[in-house]
């Protein structure tokens, strides 16, 4: 299952290193909805250095899968991102579904009702 969200990078967190040799670049974007919500995403490996062609304030859609663990009895989840996107903020928006215009239909006294009830 492809999971993905889109929205504006407001934070690119230096690479964090560990001596086993993992990596990771955590990341968090602003949803553009009516309720807006920062999200925090990690980039692990060599996806880390993919954040380096990105920049602070750029629109992007991320594909990412969720992963827990527990530790010591508590359970943490983590999004990890597996595809970056640049999103062409010019580009005009998917259009609006037409609505139907607001109609009334009256009927005469004259016409006679065929409806069963």
């Amino acid at each position: 299952m492809e999971l993905k969200l889109n929205g504006r990078i407001k934070v690119i967190n230096e690479t964090q290193s560990w001596d086993s040799g993992f990596s990771k670049r955590e990341f968090v974007i602003t949803t553009q909805e009516q309720y807006p919500q920062d999200v925090k995403f990690e980039a692990v490996k060599e996806k880390a250095a993919t954040l380096d062609t990105f920049a602070v304030g750029d629109n992007v859609d991320v594909a990412f899968n969720v992963r827990g663990n527990e530790y010591n009895g508590k359970y943490y989840v983590n999004l990890q991102a597996w595809k970056i996107n640049k999103v062409d903020a010019s580009a005009p928006a998917a259009a609006p579904t037409p609505q139907m215009p607001d109609t009334v239909i009256e009927s005469s006294a004259d016409e006679e009702d065929d409806l069963p009830f």
